[in-house]
């Protein structure tokens, strides 16, 4: 997916097109080098957010080896390059979703927010279920769902 079209930070517009192709190749060993070591983790299973950045990494890592047919296909900035939303839809099990990542960025390109919203309810459950399998004992809100 191409940043031309958004007006972001240079350093955000790197980082996110290595996202992208973080995502794209199911590749996340390099995610660290984006990621600041405060970063927090909003999962759509907790109200509480995860921090510092392990638990991030730990969930990103994770949630890539679950849906399957994942693909952003809208993407927003903020006005001031640092905030982008992108848009996607995939497959857990045999529940289709579709949600939104909201990722903040700092001014040298680390990701220090990443916030999750799925919809449907169905959707949701079914990666609840498949994240707790995984990480229960690691990230709590994932256990109460397995």
């Amino acid at each position: 997916m191409s940043q031309t079209s958004l007006a972001l930070q240079p350093a955000v517009a790197r980082s996110l097109d290595a996202w992208h192709a973080m995502v794209d190749n199911k590749d996340f060993s390099a995610l660290e080098s984006i990621v600041h070591p405060d970063a927090v983790f909003r999962s759509p299973m907790a109200f509480k957010a995860y921090a510092p950045a392990p638990a991030l990494l730990m969930a990103l890592r994770t949630v890539i080896t679950i849906l399957d047919d994942f693909t952003y296909y809208r993407q927003f900035s903020s006005p001031d390059g640092l905030n982008v939303v992108l848009e996607f839809s995939a497959t857990v099990q045999d529940k289709q979703l579709k949600g939104i990542d909201m990722i903040r960025f700092d001014e040298a390109g680390r990701i220090v927010e990443f916030e999750v919203m799925v919809r449907p309810a169905s959707g949701l459950q079914a990666l609840g279920a498949e994240m707790g399998a995984r990480l229960g004992q690691s990230l709590p809100a994932y256990k109460a769902q397995s």
